[in-house]
Formats: structure tokens, C-alpha cells, sequence
């Protein structure tokens, strides 16, 4: 089959919705299909195209079997809501050309991934022109994240989005997002539910299994192997609302056993670190993004994991961190509500995860103490995800529905 895969994250990008698709594009290609891409250079999460791409020049070439087409963009050093929105619309009109150019390969089947619903019209004329079969995979609704989390504002602007957005939706052949409250939330923007297609991100399960904790990683990244380690790994951004760890780590210092690790790129991370030598703390320690190999060492040397996001952005995103926390069976501190996926996922499956009230500090230091006192590794999380989060029966589920 020829499968067109288009969204402006992608392999080589270590975190998020960039590694997923990396990932799905090579299994698809693995698996005898023909496989090409219209994306963007990495630039994610650090908000800098990396060494060796370039932002204003088009690429094409072979990785990993698949035929990977990147686009120029614009990518703000610090990206405010006009600034991400420039920065969406440039590749929007930059991969137009990409997508014209793919009439004459004529794909079968034309996956958008979102976001960016920006390139939604061109994904569904690449489509109807073909023949081929139109998917939209939600891995965020960034409309709701922007009202959500006040990056945009503005009741007439906020219908109007909202409005585009439905119109979007119900134009896909199927519409497919990662978890059973962001299915429901589709539902109710309109698209009826026979479209509808549950497509979680996956871990690979095997690679994570009885890992053990490793003190010369820990050493190496300036952590003492002898504490307790409280470890945030991933995008630092307007999502996470990571200021509560660096607060709860100021309440915390006298604790000589614990120790925050902070591990990730974003625009947010000057930030914290700004307010951490602000306040002198001494019991927290920033580090880089680490190489993915190093990823289920890294996981395992944690004592509980911080899975942090703030209350607007619950439903309209979901910490794709977390399936390889369960994998590795990691004790996981969830900030959400109840009525969340998040939430759902901690009552459907006691055990699994402590679930606390976002955007509370008392409440973040109440769930540390919890999940310290907590038996590892957490059998009932590796147990979800041999059944649930295995990647090669996710893909080869989704091949088969759509």
C-alpha cells in the first residue's frame, strides 16, 4: 500500500508526537508498505532546528525506508500564541507544494497528523484528487489547548475556532486519537463515533522489561544514586506548569534523601531555572534531553515519576511519556482530575498510577510521600502495558481498522 504521512514532528525528535510518527512510518515501511512523509526539520523541543537541517531549504531523502520530505518553517526562539501561529502557518504553506507533488505518486491512504490542523485542507484534497483514504490522528487538540491554557483568548475568536475545527473533523474518512476521554471528546465535537478509531502510542514493551537501576547514569547526570530520585523527563513548556516541582522542591530541601531531576529541552526551562538559583536549591538538577538508548536506564533509576500537566490542558493532550513509565514499571505521580483520561485510566486500574489535584503544591507533596511509600517496580503498571500499550499489536490494529 502507498501511505502518505503528513505532520510537522517527526523522527529524528526524541520526545512526543515527533518520535510516534518516526516510529509508525518505519513499522509501516518494515511491513512492505511504501511510505512517504511531508514534514518538517527537528526542532522540537528545544525550539532550534538541529545541526545538519536546515529551516528554509526543502530536503528529500531515505531514512529508514520511508522517503521523508522536510519543508522550511519558522521556528521562534520563544514562542508566544502569534509567534505559534506563524510558525504553524509557515509550514502549512510551505508543505503545500510537497502535497502537490505527491498527485502523481497517487497514496492509497493519507494519514495527517495533528497537530497542525492547519494542513487539514491540504491532507483532504490530496485525498479526494487520489481516491485515497483520509485519516486524522489527534495526538493534541490544539484548538481546546489554546483556549485552555489562555494562550489565546476571546469568546468570537473561540466559537469561531471551534467552529472550524468541527468542520475539519467530520471531513476525515476516519478520525483516530490516543486515549478513551480524547475519543469521547471527539464524539462530541461531531464526528460520528462508527469514524472513530482508538489508536494509543505505544511502547516497546521488551526493550523496557526488568531494567535495573543504573548509579553511573545518575552519577553521570550529577545525581547522587544514594537519594531518592524524583524525575520529571520531557518537553518543558505552557503545557506542563512545571514552576509547582521547583516550588515543592523549595518546601522539600530539608529532605537530604530527594533529589528533582529535571530532564528536557523547552521554552519553559530558562524559567525554572531562573526561580531554582533564584532560590538557591541545591536538591534539584536540570540536565539535557538523554539519547533514547539510555531512555529505559533513565526510567528504572527513578523513584517516582512526575507526570505534570496543568488543569486547562487535560483531555486536549496526554503526556506521551507515560507509556514507557508503565512499561519500565515506574510509580508515576499523575496531576489531573478525575474525569480526565488520566483519571480515568488511575479508578479503572487501582494501583496503576496516584492520581493528585493539579496545579497544587500541598497536593504534589502529599502524592510524593504517596508514591515513595509504594512497592517497585509497579506490577500492575507493566501488566497494562504488556497488554494494552505493546507496539506491534497498537499498529498492526490500526493498519487493520482503517
Amino acid at each position: 500500500m502507498k501511505i502518505l504521512l503528513y505532520g510537522i514532528n517527526y523522527s529524528p525528535e526524541l520526545t512526543g508526537i515527533g518520535k510516534y510518527s518516526g516510529e509508525m512510518a518505519a513499522w509501516l515501511a518494515a511491513q512492505g508498505h511504501e511510505v512517504r512523509v511531508v514534514t518538517a526539520p527537528p526542532y522540537y523541543p528545544d525550539w532550534k532546528v538541529w545541526q545538519g537541517f536546515s529551516s528554509w531549504r526543502y530536503n528529500k531523502r531515505k531514512e529508514a525506508g520511508v522517503t521523508v520530505i522536510r519543508c522550511p518553517l519558522y521556528v521562534p526562539a520563544k514562542p508566544t500564541a502569534i509567534k505559534r501561529i506563524l510558525h504553524l502557518a509557515s509550514f502549512s504553506l510551505s508543505s503545500t507544494f510537497a502535497m502537490l507533488a505527491q498527485l502523481r505518486w497517487k497514496p492509497e491512504l493519507v494519514i495527517l497528523v495533528v497537530p497542525t490542523l492547519f494542513c487539514a485542507p491540504q491532507a483532504l484534497a490530496l485525498a479526494k484528487l487520489t481516491g485515497a483514504t483520509s485519516v486524522l490522528h489527534i495526538q493534541d487538540y490544539e484548538v481546546d489547548a489554546l483556549f485552555g491554557l489562555s494562550i489565546a483568548k476571546g469568546e468570537r475568536l473561540k466559537r469561531w475556532a471551534f467552529d472550524v475545527e468541527r468542520t475539519v473533523l467530520r471531513a476525515f474518512d476516519r478520525v483516530s486519537t490516543i486515549s478513551s476521554g480524547m475519543l469521547q471528546r471527539a464524539a462530541e465535537k461531531g464526528v460520528a463515533k462508527e469514524r472513530l478509531r482508538f489508536f494509543p502510542n505505544w511502547s516497546e514493551t521488551a526493550r523496557f522489561r526488568n531494567v535495573p537501576r543504573e548509579a553511573a547514569l545518575l552519577r553521570r547526570l550529577g545525581v547522587d544514586p544514594d537519594k531518592r530520585v524524583l524525575l520529571y523527563s520531557g518537553n518543558i513548556g505552557e503545557k506542563q506548569g512545571l514552576e509547582c516541582v521547583v516550588e515543592a522542591a523549595q518546601r522539600l530541601s530539608a529532605r537530604t534523601d530527594l533529589v528533582f531531576l529535571v530532564v528536557g529541552e523547552g521554552a519553559g526551562k530558562a524559567r525554572l531555572l531562573e526561580l531554582s538559583q533564584q532560590h538557591k536549591l541545591h536538591n534539584i538538577v536540570f540536565a539535557p534531553l538523554q539519547p533514547y538508548d539510555d531512555l529505559p536506564a533513565l526510567l528504572a533509576s527513578a523513584d517516582c515519576h512526575l507526570v505534570i500537566q496543568k488543569r486547562g490542558a487535560a483531555d486536549a493532550v496526554l503526556p506521551s511519556k507515560l507509556t514507557n513509565i508503565l512499561a519500565v514499571g515506574g510509580n508515576a505521580l499523575i496531576t489531573a482530575d478525575p474525569d480526565t483520561s488520566l483519571g480515568l485510566l488511575c479508578s479503572e486500574y487501582p494501583g496503576i498510577a496516584t492520581l493528585v489535584e493539579p496545579e497544587s503544591v500541598d497536593a504534589l507533596i502529599k502524592g510524593i510521600e504517596t508514591v515513595l511509600s509504594m512497592p517497585a517496580p509497579n506490577v500492575i503498571a507493566t501488566g497494562y502495558a504488556c497488554e494494552f500499550l505493546d507496539k506491534d499489536q497498537i499498529l498492526s490494529r490500526f493498519l487493520t481498522e482503517i
